[in-house]
């Protein structure tokens, strides 16, 4: 058993690996995708909680991963591609990728917007070599929870489920990429 863990975890973690070489959507139809999918999923957050506009508002940044794919049995991951914004405008792109091991089963998609509190914790999202350790929790996004949301460690996070169940109780973290928009 523990052989065949170990075994699904180096596949999982491979494949995670690769998928997060592609920050940048590859096409200007692929960007043009991205963009729509983020401004929808802005929009419904607005709407599940009209006082998250405080925070689009007076972050130095922030970032929407408008749809995270996650599943496990036992083993499990995450990967979502989403856009970063500095001062209201489109910075960059950025990959979330993810691994747990622990008692899990099932599969879900949601959103996950990131908001930075200054300029010190977005550039060391930009650095490229961000994580969040297990410890840091999401605040699931309903109407009202903004409110009583705060920073930590410069950083807010909220997320907001699509569709799919997942039952977990597991421990693993989320790795970050940043890639600049490239201007030609």
């Amino acid at each position: 058993m523990k052989v065949m863990a170990g075994i699904c975890i180096g596949v999982l973690g491979g494949a995670l690996l690769l998928s997060g070489c592609s920050t940048t959507p590859k096409s200007e139809a692929q960007q043009t995708q991205l963009a729509t999918k983020t401004q929808s999923a802005v929009d419904r957050a607005k709407q599940a909680d009209p006082g998250l506009q405080k925070f689009f508002d007076s972050a130095a940044g922030y970032t929407v991963f408008p749809s995270v794919g996650k599943g496990g049995i036992g083993v499990g991951g995450a990967y979502g591609r989403g856009e970063v914004f500095e001062g209201g405008q489109l910075a960059g792109y950025s990959t979330l990728t993810q691994a747990s091991i622990g008692l899990q089963l099932g599969g879900q998609a949601y959103t996950e917007l990131i908001f930075f509190e200054d300029k010190t914790a977005l550039d060391r999202f930009k650095a490229g070599n961000f994580a969040f350790a297990a410890q840091v929790s999401a605040v699931a996004l309903k109407s009202g929870v903004s409110a009583n949301a705060k920073y930590t460690n410069g950083v807010a996070v909220f997320t907001m489920g699509e569709k799919g169940l997942m039952y977990e109780a597991s421990v693993g973290g989320q790795k970050f990429s940043f890639e600049p928009v490239t201007t030609p």
